[in-house]
């Protein structure tokens, strides 16, 4: 059966949701690769958490609450940028060095007492997983390499490291982000809302490689004719060298818990990054993810998948909101899924596990 309907709109769920998952849970964040120099930094905020995600003087990622040691101010606003060779605080000219340390705090020698070693940039636990930075609010999280372990088996063929970003899209969404995972979970709605879709992999050409568990999803056979996932059904790229013959004729399909979705093509990737803004709002950042060598070329052109999966997103987001709406009403109660949903019965559980429910 679906979800009682507060848990799609309650305020009190939504609370919940960021104690028990979003600041216990890894989460991703963004693209590494879109901080390549050091000082280049982006914000990663989690409700009213703001993470600086910034590339060090050595080259590591690392992460720090967004959060002056001194009075508590914002040490940044700008949602990307780059830094020179420190952070500094805009209130009083606390400077940090991109490792988090106390570099500068202006006439506090004058204080007994005070060590600026005593005062570096508060940490958040940092990992990278195909090319995605995730990061984890909770100081006693187990390593994002533990628990990515049976992921990254799967995935390794796609060389993620060597995928760039080739085309963003940010959408605002009116409808709680669980629908928005449904959505992309099951294919039971395809040949009524995707028809193009639908012709590409047809909706019961499908199977599960995860069926329990933080990770869940699989892969879907494309039809006859067609070789990826575009508004013509032909490659936009060349087929990634790492897959074999008969994935070179499949699509993978994963929800990564809570906030990643991650679409892999023989020739190309996307991942899509939920950001909760409340109960009944949703930021979504899809990024279209191709291998370095085809971003290079002087003929390279991505319309074909961008368009496609532009197109089918706004006919999902469309559909989400409509859901929201109606779970809204006095009228809604729980419904039972069909055999073709089984991976939302699967994420329910997994999210009430989360949830201590």
């Amino acid at each position: 059966m679906t979800l009682p309907g507060h848990y799609y709109t309650g305020r009190s769920i939504y609370d919940a949701e960021t104690e028990r998952i979003f600041l216990k849970r890894w989460l991703y964040a963004g693209r590494a690769s879109t901080i390549r120099e050091p000082g280049q930094y982006f914000l990663h905020n989690v409700d009213t958490e703001s993470v600086i995600v910034v590339r060090d003087g050595e080259g590591r990622v690392r992460a720090f609450h967004n959060v002056c040691r001194h009075r508590g101010t914002r040490l940044c606003s700008a949602p990307e940028g780059r830094f020179s060779k420190s952070i500094q605080c805009p209130y009083h000219a606390w400077t940090y060095a991109l490792d988090g340390s106390l570099i500068g705090a202006p006439h506090m020698r004058e204080v007994e007492a005070f060590n600026k070693s005593d005062y570096p940039l508060r940490g958040v636990s940092v990992g990278e997983f195909g090319g995605g930075v995730f990061l984890n609010l909770d100081s006693g999280a187990p390593a994002l390499a533990e628990v990515f372990a049976p992921l990254q088996e799967k995935v390794d063929r796609w060389e993620f490291e060597r995928l760039q970003v080739a085309h963003r899209i940010e959408y605002d969404v009116a409808a709680n982000w669980k629908l928005v995972v449904q959505n992309y979970s099951e294919c039971y709605h395809c040949p009524s809302l995707h028809p193009l879709l639908n012709r590409l992999t047809p909706y019961r050409n499908s199977s599960n490689d995860f069926v329990e568990g933080p990770f869940l999803g699989g892969p879907m056979q494309l039809s006859d004719g067609n070789e990826s996932m575009t508004t013509t059904g032909r490659a936009c790229a060349t087929k990634l060298a790492g897959l074999t013959t008969e994935e070179h004729r499949l699509v993978f399909y994963y929800t990564v818990f809570p906030n990643m979705l991650l679409s892999l093509f023989p020739d190309y990737v996307v991942v899509h990054r939920l950001d909760r803004l409340g109960p009944d709002r949703t930021r979504i950042v899809c990024d279209w993810l191709f291998h370095e060598d085809t971003v290079s070329r002087a003929d390279f052109d991505p319309r074909d998948a961008v368009e496609f999966w532009n197109m089918t997103n706004k006919q999902d987001w469309n559909v989400s909101e409509l859901s929201h709406s109606g779970i809204a009403s006095r009228a809604y109660e729980p419904g039972p899924y069909s055999n073709l949903e089984s991976m939302l019965a699967a994420w329910d559980r997994e999210y009430l596990r989360a949830m201590e429910e």
